[in-house]
C-alpha cells in the first residue's frame, strides 16, 4: 500500500508560522522554512493533526520562556517568528553515484558527518543508471538522518542539485511528472521520494565539482565505484521494469 501523502504542513518556527495546505508555491510552507536556521515544521495527512502538533509546539515554546518574555495568549500563530542567530548545519552530507557503461551495474556512496562523528553508507544495483544512483545516494543519506535537523548536502551532480534548487522536480510533480506537454520527466519515482524527504527536513543542496580534490567527494566516489564493482545482485526494480516515467 502506498504511503499516505501529506496534505497539510504545520510551521512552528519559520518566516511565517501556521498551517499551510501546500508545500511548494508562493507563500506556502517551503518558502517559510527554506534557508531559515532552526526551522521547525512537519507534514500531516489531516488539518486536525497539523493543528494539534502546532499547539503542542507552541505550548512547549511558551513554557520555556521567562514570564517577562512570554507571548500574550491572544497572539495568533501566524505571526512571523524572530529569526535566531545563524548557526552551522547539524548534519553535513556528501554523496556520489554512478554505474558502469550507463546503464549497467551501479553503486552509490555517502558520508554523513554529525557532531564530529563521521559514518559512511554505500550500496549497489545490478542494472541501473548514473542519474538514478546520484538520486539514490541522496535518498539513502537523508533517510539515515531524522527529521527536524538542519542539513547541508553536497553533490557533484548538477542534475540533482539543479532539480531541487531550481524547482524543476517540484514543477514536474505539479505537472503530473511531465517536463513539457509531450516529454515525461525521467526517474519520477526517485524524485518523488527525494522531495518527500526534503519536505520533512531542512535541507540545503550544494554543488561541488567532482574529482577536484575534495576529500569527502573523492571518498564517496570510491564507495560508489566499489559498490558497482562488487557484482551487486540487488534489483533496481522500477528501472528494470520500465517504471521510471509516467505513461498515458
Amino acid at each position: 500500500m502506498a504511503p499516505t501523502k501529506k496534505k497539510y504542513y504545520a510551521v512552528a518556527r519559520g518566516r511565517q508560522t501556521g498551517i499551510f495546505s501546500s508545500w511548494f508555491g508562493r507563500g506556502n510552507a517551503e518558502e517559510q522554512v527554506r534557508g531559515f536556521t532552526a526551522a521547525r515544521y512537519k507534514g500531516f495527512a489531516t488539518v486536525e493533526e497539523a493543528r494539534a502538533w502546532l499547539r503542542e509546539q507552541q505550548s512547549g515554546q511558551a513554557s520555556r520562556q521567562s514570564p517577562a518574555r512570554r507571548k500574550p495568549a491572544r497572539q495568533q500563530p501566524e505571526q512571523p517568528a524572530a529569526e535566531p542567530p545563524a548557526r552551522k548545519e547539524d548534519v553535513v552530507i556528501y554523496t556520489d553515484g554512478g554505474c558502469t557503461n550507463n546503464p549497467g551495474p551501479g553503486g552509490y556512496g555517502a558520508v554523513i558527518i554529525r557532531q564530529g562523528k563521521r559514518r559512511e553508507i554505500s550500496g549497489g544495483f545490478r542494472h541501473t543508471t548514473n542519474n538514478r544512483m546520484e538520486l539514490t545516494a541522496c535518498i539513502m543519506a537523508l533517510k539515515s538522518v531524522e527529521s527536524g535537523l538542519s542539513i547541508v548536502l553536497h553533490s557533484d551532480s548538477r542534475y540533482v542539485v539543479n532539480g531541487i534548487t531550481k524547482g524543476w522536480a517540484a514543477k514536474w510533480r505539479e505537472q503530473g511528472w511531465m517536463r513539457t506537454k509531450t516529454d515525461a520527466a525521467e526517474n519520477f519515482d526517485l524524485w518523488d521520494e527525494l522531495l518527500e524527504l526534503c519536505q520533512e527536513r531542512n535541507v540545503r543542496f550544494v554543488w561541488v565539482r567532482g574529482h577536484a580534490g575534495n576529500p569527502e567527494n573523492e571518498r564517496c566516489d570510491m564507495l560508489a565505484t566499489q559498490a558497482a564493482a562488487d557484482n551487486p545482485r540487488t534489483r533496481d526494480s522500477n528501472f528494470e521494469s520500465g517504471r521510471t516515467t509516467v505513461t498515458a
